[in-house]
């Protein structure tokens, strides 16, 4: 990577911080860009199709992933951690903790040999496919991970969590490239950067602060993101419908789980949960035709380009809509009971299930708190990073210098996200244009 320029800095590689990389190593910048996880691709990675278009989402983000793991202008830090970042806007340092992969990265090929053998293979619930599948110790999040390198998961791990592996090390002796390496301790890497972009995607408010609709209780109620590894054909179910082997007759869709709650919820809306739903509802449509679908909506916001027409799609593939908002699911033999209700007949209603789908709020990532002390960031009501200013500066942070994409300034969909990483971007090439010129 060139080093007669200054570089810019991005935390994070979703689809946010990859088209922001791209942007700027394209106008021949370096960029160091660095993810926690061991692999790039975020949130998006997980998903099946991308509403309204129905595009593959693999088929949109995979070629920008190879596009960034190969760029001549970005060093990619997978498995790392920005620590801190000191300085001012055009000089700044950063630290940065490359974990222990205990994978030699020049040496793997990502052959998988070694998870084939490990101990462990078939055990570890598997959170890249939210715990519908089980994987080994030693792992790549999904076959189109990048980098293709494998990854020793330190809490499962039996030598590392317990000091012995049996007599051998499975994995170490079935490994062709001899790329396995448990000596391998944590770096902390200093990099000299002009700007930063904080692109660290969201999580999803967790089903259980919601006991009513009956999550880890009912093995068949589902979040959303849940549906997505269900019905992706690179799934643990190779993208066919179907808990304990049966395919559901009633599906059951419950949106603003957490979203728009009063009662000591996320008051906010989640913007991407309303067409999130309608493409769940159109693949159970399409997969499974005989299928009655209900969805329980308060309003539908079908806000972008080409939503609504989407919308009534759907709703003419005869997906039933009903507004209400349902206050408990329960069993009632061999079916669940969505009990909700109707606020257009006024009355209460009960519809059974096979499988209910929940629609979940979009939160700040768990460690966006801290994340923002370490880099003086300030931070919204709701816990999302704050712009400088919602209408004239909406991609720059409360800090000269750092700027902002994705979900972690709040909710948005994709095409959104994309837009506003272009964006900042573009103002950070500003600072990076300057700083080349002091």
């Amino acid at each position: 990577m060139s080093s007669d320029k200054p570089a810019a800095l991005i935390i994070g590689a979703g689809i946010a911080g990859i088209q922001a990389a791209l942007d700027i190593a394209d106008a021949g910048y370096p960029v160091y860009l660095v993810e926690r996880e061991p692999s790039v691709g975020g949130r998006m990675a997980q998903l099946d199709k991308t509403f309204p278009t129905l595009d593959c989402s693999s088929c949109i983000l995979t070629p920008k992933m190879v596009d960034v793991g190969q760029h001549p202008n970005i060093r990619l830090m997978t498995y790392a951690e920005v620590v801190s970042v000191s300085g001012e806007k055009g000089a700044f340092r950063a630290l940065v903790r490359k974990k222990p992969r205990y994978v030699d990265e020049e040496k793997c090929t990502g052959c998988g040999a070694c998870a084939e053998a490990c101990r462990m293979h078939g055990r570890i619930i598997d959170t890249f496919n939210q715990g519908l599948g089980m994987r080994a110790s030693i792992y790549v999040p999904f076959p189109q991970a990048v980098p293709l390198i494998y990854t020793v998961d330190p809490e499962a791990c039996l030598y590392l969590t317990r000091g012995k592996c049996g007599n051998t090390f499975k994995c170490k002796d079935a490994c062709p490239a001899d790329a396995i390496d448990f000596e391998q301790k944590e770096k902390l890497v200093e990099l000299d950067v002009a700007t930063v972009i904080v692109a660290t995607g969201f999580d999803l408010v967790d089903p259980a602060t919601k006991p009513e609709f009956g999550y880890g209780v009912y093995p068949n109620v589902l979040t959303g993101l849940e549906f997505e590894r269900l019905s992706s054909a690179s799934g643990p179910t190779a993208g066919k419908i179907v808990l304990d082997g049966k395919e559901p007759e009633d599906v059951v869709f419950i949106h603003c789980v957490g979203s728009r709650d009063p009662h000591g919820g996320i008051p906010y809306c989640s913007r991407i949960c309303c067409m999130y739903t309608a493409k769940h509802a159109h693949l159970v449509r399409d997969r499974l035709p005989d299928a009655r679908i209900t969805v329980f909506y308060i309003d539908m916001r079908a806000f972008g380009k080409g939503y609504e027409e989407f919308y009534d799609r759907v709703k003419h593939e005869g997906v039933l809509y009903r507004r209400g908002e349902p206050s408990e699911v329960y069993r009632r033999g061999e079916k669940l009971v969505v009990r909700a209700e109707d606020t257009l007949l006024r009355r209460t209603v009960e519809v059974e299930a096979d499988m209910v789908v929940l629609a979940t709020a979009v939160v700040p990532r768990a460690d966006e708190a801290q994340l923002a002390e370490s880099l003086s960031l300030e931070r919204s009501p709701e816990g999302f990073f704050r712009e400088a200013h919602p209408k004239i500066r909406p991609v720059e942070s409360s800090r000269a210098g750092f700027f902002l994409a994705g979900c972690c300034q709040g909710p948005k969909d994709i095409p959104d996200t994309v837009a506003q990483a272009k964006a900042a971007a573009a103002s950070a090439m500003v600072v990076l244009a300057a700083a080349n010129r002091a």
